[in-house]
């Protein structure tokens, strides 16, 4: 280590140390500011020891909002993580979310959404700029295509699926017909896709968390804030899958091809996460964009009247009832909460991990901390933009620390 880079790290550590006699009621605090971004921070901001380059120069404000679970109207301001709160009904005259299982802390952290935040999600995606960004891009684009045979899907967008409607002269035919010429998906096929998909995206965030994990070990250090960030994001993708299993139930042959899938992209993915971390996390980030359009789909499907089994405006009586794991888990008002507001609020967490993993893509696995270990981002950013660049990570953490600073000073001189 260069005598420059110690000094800066020396004087970093010396400015953690307490200036007042700390309380017992900032000693949480005082742990939680240590995870700070001193090893981020000491390497010049365009550039890392991977050659990891920096140009954004979007503005990053931290002032939470007045209420935790709305985010702020700019696209770059950033909120606290609104974990276990209760939210508010998908619209605002609907009845609050009452508990089942109010005894029960159950579950990790995870978001809980506004109306305006779980609208908010665009289809967005990050540059490929490097090989390995490139090379991530293709291989989700390959898997994509394989799997839109498997499953029946044939339109790339919304959009596309409009104008082969209208360019076949089928906007008015039945749904029924539509299905069976194929020009759309049944709800039974669209469950076989969105159950694949869920029981593959939970393992990314398991793979990488459990290597981080005994890195952490072998290396006798603190991680950083990486693990807890990607532990999250793997029970969120499990109980995006626990939750469509309660609306339906796959044969055996369907939870062969499971047991299959998971066994082939287990290992792979744990061999390149090994090989690149950097490539491994932007090929999740990739798979997360995929993830976004097809749950954009399903809601224009829905909207348009295509899957009429969860199509609760159109047919109140006999569409699905959202399961009450859900309702649970994302706080949801029982009696007024449709499959539409279900799929939305996946869909905000897939934009959530999309924004996570281009984030840590951006960073240097070795040394930099994890930003959003600090402070989340807001849901409408991560509905936004695909990710953070390393400098806005930076800028993101300093201002996160300062933060945290300040309130210890304060509450020290109290």
């Amino acid at each position: 280590m260069c005598i420059p880079t110690l000094t800066t790290c020396l004087l970093l550590a010396r400015s953690f140390l307490p200036r007042g006699p700390i309380t017992a009621s900032c000693q949480v605090d005082l742990t939680r500011r240590m995870w700070s971004t001193a090893r981020l921070a000491a390497t010049p901001a365009g550039t890392t020891s991977r050659g990891i380059t920096t140009t954004s120069t979007r503005t990053i404000t931290t002032t939470p909002p007045a209420q935790s679970n709305q985010s702020q109207d700019s696209e770059a301001s950033f909120q606290p993580h609104p974990a276990d709160v209760q939210s508010i009904a998908p619209t605002g005259d609907k009845q609050a979310w009452t508990s089942s299982r109010p005894y029960e802390d159950w579950v990790a952290t995870h978001p809980v959404y506004s109306p305006e935040e779980v609208n908010a999600v665009k289809v967005v995606h990050h540059p490929r700029i490097t090989t390995g960004d490139k090379l991530a891009a293709g291989l989700v684009w390959f898997a994509r295509r394989m799997f839109d045979v498997v499953t029946g899907y044939k339109h790339a967008s919304p959009e596309a699926a409009r104008k082969a409607l209208a360019k076949a002269g089928k906007e008015n035919a039945s749904v029924q017909n539509l299905i069976k010429e194929g020009y759309i998906m049944s709800v039974d096929q669209w469950m076989a896709r969105i159950l694949f998909l869920e029981s593959i995206a939970g393992v990314p965030g398991m793979v990488a968390g459990t290597l981080r994990h005994l890195r952490s070990l072998r290396l006798m250090k603190r991680d950083g804030g990486w693990i807890n960030t990607l532990l999250q994001e793997a029970e969120n993708e499990r109980m995006h899958l626990m939750t469509f299993m309660k609306i339906k139930n796959p044969g055996l042959f369907f939870r062969a091809c499971i047991i299959g899938a998971q066994g082939v992209f287990y290992n792979a993915f744990f061999l390149a996460y090994i090989i690149s971390p950097r490539s491994a996390h932007r090929f999740v980030g990739c798979l997360e964009e995929q993830a976004c359009l097809t749950y954009t789909q399903i809601i224009d499907e829905i909207e348009r009247g295509h899957i009429p089994e969860w199509d609760a405006k159109r047919n109140p009586e006999t569409a699905t009832k959202v399961p009450g794991i859900a309702l649970d888990y994302w706080r949801l008002p029982s009696e007024e909460t449709t499959m539409l507001d279900l799929i939305k609020q996946v869909r905000a967490d897939e934009a959530g991990h999309r924004f996570t993993n281009h984030t840590l893509a951006n960073l240097d696995y070795t040394s930099d901390h994890n930003p959003l270990g600090f402070r989340h981002a807001s849901a409408k950013m991560q509905g936004e933009v695909p990710g953070l660049s390393r400098e806005e990570s930076i800028r993101w953490s300093e201002s996160v620390e300062k933060e945290m600073r300040q309130k210890i000073d304060a509450q020290a001189k109290n």
